[in-house]
């Protein structure tokens, strides 16, 4: 069966302030930008998720503009105009490893117009490193977690902070760790009643759920 045609949601950044994100794995180049013409011609921001590399230098012939993340994969093809919020969040990471999920979820949140404080590298395996961070996280709208392994900085983040905090469950770690499953279980499993979870890897749409909490 041959597709013809897409229609992408083009209101939706209107109608709930973010718009519809463009997966690339599964498209091919001529689908992304059929829906990305489309979208461009929308309010909000367009953005490319999950593309590699090879992906982006397609793209950037048709569209120069676009600006390529390497850690998160992600293209932006258009920032878009969005007011800036008073209140920030705080990305924060276990590990380096789980920076890439980490970026998508802040790159997002700052295209959506949250102010954003990246804290990395402040796993439980060292905890001494969070408590440096202690006045900015507390002082923050919301804070995204993103750690993998056993996935308990989200439960220690709650239990510091009166705010809302999003558990992104990384899929970093060794064979039992089931690709983040043991991470996501932890975090939802949380006894800090502060604690949502998003699925694993989900750095977009934490940084979709963060921004709209910045902005309240």
């Amino acid at each position: 069966m041959k597709i013809k045609e897409f229609y992408p949601d083009v209101m939706r950044h209107k109608r709930q302030g973010f718009p519809e994100a463009i997966y690339a794995p599964g498209k091919t180049i001529k689908q992304i930008i059929s829906v990305a013409s489309k979208l461009l011609k929308g309010e909000g921001p367009v953005i490319v998720t999950r593309a590699e590399k090879s992906v982006y230098g397609k793209l950037k012939k048709k569209f120069p503009k676009a600006v390529y993340n390497e850690s998160s994969k992600l293209v932006v093809l258009k920032k878009g105009n969005v007011p800036r919020s008073k209140g920030y969040i705080c990305v924060v990471t276990a590990g380096t490893s789980d920076i890439p999920v980490a970026e998508e979820s802040s790159i997002v949140a700052d295209l959506l117009g949250a102010r954003v404080e990246r804290i990395y590298d402040v796993g439980v395996s060292g905890v001494h490193r969070l408590f440096k961070h202690h006045d900015k996280l507390v002082k923050a709208k919301c804070v995204i977690v993103c750690a993998g392994m056993e996935g308990a900085l989200a439960s220690v983040v709650g239990g510091l902070v009166g705010c809302p905090v999003i558990g992104v469950p990384t899929s970093v770690g060794y064979g039992v760790s089931f690709k983040g499953v043991s991470a996501m279980l932890t975090m939802l499993n949380s006894c800090a009643a502060n604690v949502s979870v998003v699925n694993i890897d989900d750095g977009f749409g934490a940084g979709v759920i963060g921004s709209l909490i910045a902005k309240k």
